[in-house]
């Protein structure tokens, strides 16, 4: 009885972390170039066959049970958004798997969002972040346009041109693993792993901006599953602790 408890008290944790997760998703829901986790849950092994000792310890029993639920890393879903136009002349969207290349707080760092604009000083930053983040342009230096000059345009190459003269190129990277990024809030990622290369394979589209890549209908339908096996789970150790209570008060009284 006690390894049923067990069994699901793990299954609560699963699932109050799978609906943190999708909560996060569904505030993103309308953030520019924001990109879906995915809980990623798997079976236990019992301890017969998870012990690395040899031993062989176990129970002909519990051996024919499952092991409960467990967490694997968080999946990043890095699928393609909408396109949503903005008219805005230094917004940017990227078709394909590429990244923008930002330097916030003296580091690199990457993001789909291409919400920019100019501060003060005439630097291209983010708007997300209290425009913090800087833009780079394809040698990794930050771009810097004339805040008094005329209209602002970008090419499909990352071409940045006002009025009609290229004033720098948007530097747009790719990764050959994008699971090695890591998000570290903003909308930005930064790299765990490998190296970014120069875009192959992604358009840039001036005047538009990607759309959030989370779904709100299946967000909503993920959370109502999240919530659903967790009251589950909930419910079935209120129901075990009633039977190990009758157990011990009834089933064991001596007449």
């Amino acid at each position: 009885m006690t390894y049923g408890l067990w069994l699901s008290a793990g299954g609560l944790q699963v699932n109050q972390y799978r609906q943190d997760i999708v909560t996060n998703n569904l505030a993103n829901v309308e953030t520019p170039g924001f990109k879906r986790d995915l809980a990623v849950i798997h079976e236990r092994q019992v301890e017969a066959q998870s012990s690395a000792d040899g031993l062989g310890w176990g129970h002909r029993l519990l051996d024919r049970l499952s092991g409960g639920n467990w967490v694997r890393p968080t999946y990043t879903d890095f699928g393609q958004g909408g396109l949503a136009r903005t008219e805005s002349g230094l917004d940017a969207a990227i078709e394909g798997e590429g990244f923008f290349s930002v330097l916030e707080s003296g580091e690199p760092r990457f993001t789909r969002d291409g919400r920019f604009t100019l501060n003060p000083a005439g630097e291209v930053v983010m708007v997300a972040g209290d425009g913090q983040a800087r833009v780079l342009d394809d040698s990794g230096s930050p771009i810097t346009l004339d805040p008094a000059g005329g209209k602002i345009t970008i090419s499909q190459d990352g071409t940045i041109s006002q009025d009609e003269t290229q004033v720098a190129k948007l530097g747009i990277v790719e990764f050959a693993d994008r699971q090695t990024l890591r998000k570290v809030g903003g909308n930005l990622f930064e790299s765990t792993g490998a190296q970014p290369t120069a875009a192959q394979n992604s358009k840039v589209h001036g005047g538009y901006v990607e759309s959030s890549a989370q779904n709100p209908i299946t967000g909503l339908v993920e959370m109502i599953e999240a919530t659903r096996a967790h009251d589950l789970n909930a419910r079935m150790i209120m129901l075990q602790d009633q039977t190990v209570g009758q157990a011990v008060n009834t089933v064991g009284r001596v007449s």
